[in-house]
Formats: structure tokens, C-alpha cells, sequence
């Protein structure tokens, strides 16, 4: 009998989010034969953007959902699809309150919409952000827990009605990261004089109380096979800053000792141990 298709599917929340935080994971199931799929919820619309960056664009979203498909063409993402909700840029800023902002949805919709895409390509493997977004920000909060919500409800056919067969994924994972070298940027930032409170281009990240929230490891992905990948799809979001790494022995040496994802496993319950592949115990 023919091994059933793997499937991966991450839900995210704007363009960047899956490179910069799980494109080598991402691409490293891809080369493994995996379909993997990403939902994101906006085309990040909101936020400064160079000059030279829109010449050839109408718009900022279009640019965005541009530099997001060259990225998935280097990490061999086998479909994108969106959820055309607004960016809602950082909390406290007036894009939160727009119509169509994401963090302004009723969090049962955006799962009910996240529900459908689950049902339709039945995934065994789900990843999102952590309960706080990786760094507060509204929209992967939102995305997160409106992906929880979808990942229990999408095999019960009375959640969520959408004319399609019910479907329950196996895993559901948070992508995270170790906060080891976190609380030392935070020691360390004030020495060369920055307040690790008032991080980022527009001093709105509070370094200091993320590293205050420590979530647990239950699976690491080592990518180094896939590195270069993950490094021609950053050069892709070159409006937010991406670009590829140097080559050579550098290049190399910082590949080792980089290339890995870190994940929460929110379901099933952790065993204990520290798992190398997400499709690890699929039926």
C-alpha cells in the first residue's frame, strides 16, 4: 500500500513570518517530498517602506505578497494562501482599530476561515506562532489562537460548517526560540546604549519581558541541508531588511551553528523527549 501523503501546513500572519522564523524547517520537509502549505492572514500592508522598494508596485500589500512568492519558490512551498484580512501593525497603533484588521476580528471568524483551509488540504503537521507571537504583536497573537481554536474544531463536522468533510490534524506545534541568548542581549544591551525595553526600528518591542516568558522545547529541526535555501528566500523580503548571507567559510561555519528551529508541542501532549522530525509517531 502507497505511504499517504505528508502534508505541513503553517499559519501565519504576514509576509516575512515564514521565512525569517521557520522557512528552514519549512523547506526542509519541502525537499523531503512534504506537500507544505502556508495560510497567512494578511499582506502586510501596514508599516515604512524605501522608496526604491515600489517602483515596479501599487502598493505596499503588493509588494509584500510579491517578495512572499519569490520566498516560497526558494523554499518550495507547495501552495500560499491568504486570508485577506488587514495588517494591524503594532498594539496601541490606530491601523488596530481598521475594519479589516486582523487583531480586530472576532477570533471564532478567523478560525472558521483557518477551519477551511484545513478541511480542504488536510494536513497531519500544524505550526504557528507561540501564545505571545514570538514578540506581542497583535496580529500572531490573533493568528494563534484562532489557529488553536481551527486545529480542535476542523475535525468535529458541528464547528464551523463549511459543506467539506471534517479533518483532524495529529500535531500542532508553536514555533518559539531558546531564551538563553535573549536574556543575554538584554544584560548586554544597555552597555552599548540601547534600552532593551524600547527595541526595533520604532522602539516598540520590550526585549526585556520577552525573555521573562520561557516556553518549553519539545522538538528541534536541524536545517542545515537546507540553509541556502532558507537564506535565497530571506534575500526575498529585502523591503524588510532581508539579505543573503555571505558565502564561504563563514558562511558555512554560521550555517552549523544556526541552522536549527525550535517548537512547543501543544498537541499532542509532550512524552518528554526532544523530537528531530514533526512527522515523528504520524499514523
Amino acid at each position: 500500500m502507497a505511504e499517504k501523503q505528508k502534508v505541513l501546513l503553517a499559519v501565519l500572519a504576514h509576509p516575512d513570518d515564514e521565512t525569517f522564523g521557520m522557512g528552514g524547517t519549512l523547506a526542509l520537509y519541502a525537499r523531503q517530498g512534504v506537500q507544505v502549505h502556508l495560510v497567512c492572514a494578511t499582506r502586510g500592508e501596514v508599516g515604512e517602506v524605501d522608496d526604491k522598494y515600489m517602483r515596479d508596485y501599487a502598493s505596499i500589500a503588493d509588494l509584500r505578497e510579491a517578495e512572499l512568492r519569490c520566498a516560497a519558490g526558494h523554499l518550495g512551498l507547495t501552495g500560499v494562501h491568504f486570508l485577506n484580512y488587514r495588517d494591524s501593525g503594532m498594539a496601541g497603533s490606530p491601523e488596530n482599530q481598521h475594519p479589516q484588521a486582523l487583531a480586530a476580528q472576532p477570533i471564532e471568524a478567523v478560525a472558521a476561515a483557518v477551519t477551511h483551509y484545513i478541511r480542504t488540504l488536510k494536513p497531519q503537521v500544524i505550526l504557528t506562532f507561540d501564545p505571545i507571537g514570538g514578540y506581542r504583536h497583535p496580529d500572531h497573537i490573533a493568528i494563534h489562537q484562532a489557529t488553536v481554536l481551527a486545529f480542535h474544531a476542523a475535525g468535529d463536522p458541528s464547528q464551523f460548517p463549511d459543506g467539506l468533510p471534517a479533518w483532524q490534524p495529529q500535531k500542532l506545534y508553536y514555533h518559539t526560540f531558546p531564551r538563553g541568548f535573549l536574556k543575554l542581549f538584554v544584560r548586554l544591551a544597555p552597555l552599548v546604549g540601547k534600552d532593551p525595553h524600547k527595541f526595533g526600528k520604532n522602539g516598540d518591542i520590550d526585549m526585556a519581558s520577552i525573555a521573562e516568558v520561557d516556553f518549553p522545547v519539545h522538538a528541534r529541526i536541524n536545517y542545515y541541508s537546507v540553509a541556502d535555501l532558507r537564506d535565497e528566500a530571506t534575500a526575498c523580503h529585502a523591503s524588510q531588511g532581508g539579505t543573503k548571507s555571505g558565502g564561504g567559510l563563514f558562511g558555512r561555519i554560521r550555517r552549523m551553528w544556526d541552522s536549527r528551529d525550535v517548537f512547543m508541542r501543544a498537541f499532542p501532549e509532550p512524552d518528554g523527549h526532544i523530537e528531530k522530525d514533526l512527522f515523528e509517531g504520524i499514523s
